[in-house]
């Protein structure tokens, strides 16, 4: 057992002590039998609805999600009926186990809904009494007392995370002052500390430990603009310090996601910064030790400390989001930032602790844990460190391991009581993490009090738990994954982003030529390409290409077309694949480029050059796999076997507002399949047609089998569709262009050797279906964002939101105030979420259909522009809210391409769906609802090409959403799907006898 080596070098565990060991096992065991004298009541009982249902969430997983699910949706339901049907569609019989009187009555036709929806939601609400310690200051008052009285201090947690509108951040700023208010009086009259209230030499500390989330402070809150969310969250954490200051109370920044982990930080040592919180109050912050970059920050922020000469206070936990933080990491392709295992989790705890007592001199550590082994080793640590044992506490949940904080008292230790307060209902995202962490298959609490290991396991060090730990299976390969987005939370992908922008600035004003063949074709650039949001600013000039530069780009691209045609589909997609390495190698100078001819906002320019990305990969991937002859049938004696060859060669018409994705996808796609192509951009964003063109040519694609005419669509674009010698288009643009070519391929002209395929992609009327039973905390930023994410200048942008009546206000009240905080600016600026539209005739259109909305419905909201934006000369569009929008209204069935939104009201679900149904286009669309048989509905009657549920409605993802609509919007393709290369090839079927004299090889 001498120094057993630690398995997870990566991590910086601690290496094992056999001295050490010896101690904290019998720390361990001290500690669990004091517990043992004061058993904990309630949790894991014997007795109780509780226990029933984390006994049956043990042994079955899916009951357990269905359940949790339905605990998250009860506050919602405001009728009984609403809570017997979701009780039915997520438990069903199973519902029984909440109430045993409710198994005969859920199968009853004449159940009266409010004999069993009002012992339901008090089995839920006396649930979360369990972990909620009252929902008053009232109640936490007499909590507070009460835990003064065994000994016990307390620190404050306000229920209410996410704010949407600065009307909400300004009421949780009031319910903090306030707790100071009813504090400040009850210490008055209850003057002599608690036992845990004093420190080394019976010091006193803050009575009062007020806990603080960022993320309820502001709505204004953007990691990637750490210095504006910042200066927002100032402003309302100044007046918390200051009446912490006054009251001599503890404040302690708390920690949530991983991605405002790092602002967190910021805005913590940022404040402290300051000259009139340098000394007071007395401050501390939350750690995470599931994060792998935990110590760290912890190192970090000691050093920083050490510098300003400020005392701080560090609250260690394990994390609480570690299901979340696995799943996205997963979604977006980015580092999982959590470790894999529990034991891990531990044993970067148990250093992290470590860390924290080698400094008390400056650091108040609080081991916030109810794991015995992490406490006992805390213990064990501090005595051989020779801390004095006041110098830090241990703190634990309110309605969890009471029998821990009994012992740890008993030892003289300083224990601090977790106390979330709140509306009980409504608070039910924090009751469910407790459910969450209560049922977690590794749970310290599920295995010691449900007796599935012994005391000795329990108290084993997390490392060696490790070393006997099998790797995890390793995934299997997959030919193609997505290109993960920058994580604008991070530093380093903030300044690459800078750098980007400054590159680009300064090659801006070229005249760039049309690509025929080999040729570069220079003449004067006569189409300015400008800046949206400073037209002042020319961003280059691309050549005004004539119907003899179409005629001679067809020539061209007829003439390389066999060439390329021949070669061996791995060897195409071996090209297309090195354009999308080239693509992410410059990801930060293109996306900067998108930002500054197209107007996109830092994410979504970043966006444009991962899906482009995306296109090039898995269209190699595709193409590999149909280069290979399928087999159709197998039969004796006959071979047969579908093959592909290219159509020959295609115009593609591609629009601005995805001015690398789309223009990539359109490209690659039947470039890799054999064609040859000539690209026709749009003329408000021919630079960076120019620049992808030049990319392509870099990765291989050989001279002819790319060319580039960029010009007017009335003269180039309509000649390059027309063309005899061009056999398919490649469109995504507005639905009038596309009907027009669509029309002419559909004519035949002399010469034309086959018939014209059109790939057709319009636009579209989105809705969006809130149910009465969404989460509004998820429904109004996805609205938001679907709405007004780049000015609403996507084809799948939500147009109409459509409110169930029961819905329609609670919903309005609180998304209208949230517009108000949206980000309206120059796109340039990492903070900014709604820029300028397109160029001037788009901003005067747009103003024509809100004077229209003006006309037929209530203005909502309107954005203000400032002075600045005013000033600038950009093509800025107000962001827009019409409700009393009637189906007949113009803002309700034009495609307006621009950040207006019409909300529409609905009395039912048949309504909701009917008026979404009820337009000439069926792109994308969308339902918030928690009820399983509403979406159920919404996937066999919404009418659209992408249907997205309890999620925004943009932000289609190569291969994962397969993008592309029926009606008027598109030919029902599918961008970045199975399938979608076909669109570009024959198919060939070769059926070859191979019997002779009766004889056939072995394989046929």
């Amino acid at each position: 057992m001498n120094n057993l080596p630690t398995v997870r070098t990566e991590a910086g565990f601690l290496p094992f002590d056999e001295a050490l060991e010896r101690v904290v096992a019998a720390q361990g065991q001290e500690l669990f039998a004091l517990m043992a004298k004061h058993p904990a009541p309630g949790i894991f009982s014997s007795k109780g609805v509780y226990a029933r249902l984390m006994e049956w969430s043990l042994r079955d997983p899916a009951f357990k999600a269905r359940l949790f699910r339905f605990v998250d949706v009860l506050p919602s339901l405001d009728s009984p009926s609403e809570v017997v049907r979701h009780l039915r569609e997520y438990l069903g019989e199973d519902a029984a186990t909440l109430n045993p009187a409710l198994r005969m009555g859920l199968g009853a036709a004449s159940l009266a809904p409010g004999l069993v929806a009002g012992p339901i939601k008090s089995q839920v609400v006396a649930m979360a009494r369990q972990f909620v310690a009252g929902e008053t200051p009232d109640d936490l008052l007499k909590r507070f007392h009460q835990n003064t009285q065994a000994g016990i201090a307390t620190t404050v947690d306000l229920l209410g995370e996410t704010v949407v509108s600065e009307a909400e951040a300004d009421q949780f700023l009031q319910r903090n002052l306030g707790i100071f208010s009813a504090f400040d009086e009850a210490l008055r009259h209850h003057p002599k500390p608690g036992a845990s209230d004093l420190g080394p030499g019976d010091s006193p500390l803050p009575r009062l430990n007020l806990s603080v989330k960022i993320s309820a402070l502001s709505p204004d809150v953007q990691p990637a603009d750490p210095e504006g969310s910042i200066a927002a969250l100032k402003g309302r954490l100044r007046p918390i310090l200051r009446h912490a200051a006054a009251s001599g109370a503890f404040v302690n920044f708390d920690m949530e996601s991983h991605k405002l982990k790092d602002l967190t930080l910021a805005l913590f040592r940022s404040i402290l910064e300051e000259d009139e919180f340098h000394h007071a109050p007395s401050v501390g912050i939350a750690l995470q030790a599931y994060l792998r970059d935990c110590e760290k920050d912890l190192r970090e922020l000691i050093a920083w400390a050490r510098t300003r000469n400020r005392r701080i206070g560090v609250r260690l936990v394990k994390g609480a989001y570690w299901d979340s933080e696995t799943i996205l990491a997963g979604q977006r392709g980015w580092p999982v930032p959590v470790w894999s295992q529990k034991a891990e989790t531990d044993a970067n705890y148990e250093l992290l602790t470590l860390r924290l007592l080698e400094n008390v001199d400056l650091v108040a550590p609080a081991f916030a844990s109810h794991n015995v082994r992490s406490c006992a080793h805390a213990i064990a640590r501090a005595r051989a460190l020779g801390v004095d044992p006041r110098a830090f506490e241990f703190q634990a949940l309110y309605g969890m391991a009471d029998d821990l904080k009994w012992a740890l008292r008993q030892l003289g230790y300083r224990v601090r009581e977790y106390c979330a307060v709140g509306d009980l209902l409504p608070g039910m995202a924090y009751l469910v993490r407790r459910l969450l962490e209560n049922t977690s298959n590794e749970g310290f609490l599920r295995q010691s009090q449900l007796g599935e290991a012994s005391r000795d396991q329990l108290l084993r060090n997390p490392a060696s738990l490790l070393r006997d730990t099998s790797a995890p299976h390793a995934r299997q390969p997959r030919s193609f994954s997505n290109a993960p987005a920058a994580d604008f939370s991070r530093e380093d992908s903030r300044r690459r982003y800078a750098e980007g922008l400054a590159t680009v600035s300064r090659i801006l004003g070229r005249d760039w030529p049309l690509v025929i063949g080999a040729r570069r074709v220079r003449r004067t650039g006569e189409l300015a390409s400008l800046n949206p949001a400073r037209p002042s600013q020319l961003i280059g000039r691309a050549v005004r290409g004539t119907r003899e530069d179409a005629d001679a780009a067809a020539a061209a691209a007829r003439a390389a077309q066999p060439d390329w045609g021949r070669r061996p589909a791995s060897e195409r997609a071996a090209v297309i694949e090195r354009a999308g390495k080239l693509l992410l190698e410059r990801r930060f100078e293109l996306a900067a480029l998108a930002t500054l001819e197209a107007g996109k906002p830092w994410a979504e320019a970043d966006g444009d050059v991962c899906e482009a990305a995306d296109f090039c990969a898995f269209y190699a991937s595709e193409m590999r796999r149909l280069g290979t002859p399928r087999t159709t049938q197998a039969v004796p004696g006959e071979h047969c076997d579908q093959s592909w060859f290219p159509r020959g060669v295609g115009t593609v018409v591609a629009p601005w507002n995805f001015p690398i994705a789309i223009l990539c996808g359109l490209t690659v796609a039947p470039l890799v399949a054999g064609n040859a192509i000539i690209v026709k951009p749009s003329q408000q964003t021919p630079v960076i047609a120019a620049v992808f063109v030049d990319i392509l040519l870099e990765a291989g694609v050989p001279p002819g089998a790319v060319n580039l005419v960029s010009g007017l669509g009335s003269d180039v674009g309509a000649r390059l569709c027309e063309h005899p010698q061009v056999d398919f288009i490649a469109f995504t643009g507005s639905r009038a262009v596309g009907c027009a070519l669509w029309e002419v391929s559909g004519r035949t002209a002399p010469g034309q050797a086959n018939l014209k395929k059109m790939v057709c992609e319009m636009g579209g009327k989105n809705a969006l279906i809130v149910d009465t039973d969404a989460d509004l905390d998820e429904a109004i930023p996805a609205a938001l964002y679907s709405a007004f994410g780049y000015s609403g200048q996507k084809c799948s942008a939500l147009s109409r939101l459509i409110l169930l009546d029961a819905v329609h206000d609670r919903f309005m009240e609180r998304f209208v105030s949230a517009c108000a905080s949206l980000p309206v600016g120059d796109p340039s600026l990492p903070g900014t979420l709604v820029g300028p539209v397109i160029d001037e005739s788009a901003r005067k259109k747009i103003l024509g259909f809100i004077e229209q909305g003006r006309r037929q419905s209530t203005l909502a909201f309107q954005a203000p522009l400032s002075d600045a934006l005013l000033a600038s000369g950009g093509y800025f569009v107000p962001p827009t809210v019409f409700t009393g929008v009637k189906p007949d209204h113009v803002i309700a069935r034009e495609e307006i391409f621009g950040p207006v939104l019409a909300v529409l009201r609905a009395r039912d679900l048949d309504e909701a769906l009917a008026l979404a149904n009820d337009t000439d286009y069926a792109l994308t669309g969308g339902v918030f609802s928690r009820s399983p048989s509403v979406l159920e509905r919404a996937r066999h009657e919404f009418q659209v090409g992408n249907l997205y549920l309890n999620r925004g409605i943009t932000g289609a993802v190569v291969e994962r959403h397969p993008f592309g609509g029926f009606k008027m919007s598109g030919a029902g393709t599918k961008a970045g799907g199975l399938g979608y290369l076909e669109n570009f090839l024959f198919p060939k079927v070769t059926a070859e006898n191979v019997m002779r004299r009766g004889f056939a090889p072995p394989d046929a």
